[in-house]
């Protein structure tokens, strides 16, 4: 079942990134996205059931403009700070903590802010109580503004994690 939705997935992308509906294009589409969900699908996240959830997809598509939205804010204030005379940045690494429980779901949070620029995440640890399952992210952030746990993470990663949480658990 794992391998029939990962191809399904990965033709509707392939097709998405094409934009083509011309029979060779179709025809390598098939051949990739077979070869791609035989050889990986072990690798791929476990949560498979997300991508079959008309619940999870509809918030994945609210989710994609919310993101490029941030991401567009956050292009904008490295540019200010980069022409700034001043050049006002003060980097660091901070510390912040994720609700995400799901492995694709911490990952989905690492990567959607990686991608925004000002931010880069550096490390992924369990900290916490076993009982409890905190994950913790390190953060490099090119202007810290608080490097308290919760505040950090509120500003960092709680505009990404309500939607992830949709999505993702």
């Amino acid at each position: 079942m794992r391998r029939l939705i990962y191809f399904v997935l990965a033709f509707v992308i392939w097709i998405l990134l094409t934009w083509q509906i011309d029979a060779q294009v179709v025809i390598a589409g098939l051949i990739a996205s077979a070869i791609v969900a035989f050889l990986f699908h072990e690798i791929l996240p476990k949560e498979h059931r997300i991508f079959i959830s008309p619940m999870r997809l509809f918030w994945l598509l609210v989710y994609v403009p919310v993101f490029f939205y941030y991401m567009m804010k956050a292009n904008l204030d490295v540019v200010y700070r980069a022409l700034h005379p001043k050049m006002p940045i003060k980097p660091g690494i901070v510390k912040i903590k994720t609700i995400l429980k799901t492995e694709s779901g911490i990952t989905a949070l690492a990567n959607s802010i990686t991608l925004t620029p000002g931010t880069l995440t550096v490390d992924l640890t369990d900290d916490g109580d076993p009982a409890s399952r905190e994950t913790f992210l390190y953060i490099h952030w090119i202007n810290v503004k608080s490097d308290d746990i919760e505040q950090a993470s509120k500003l960092i990663a709680q505009r990404f994690e309500w939607f992830l949480k949709k999505i993702f658990e």
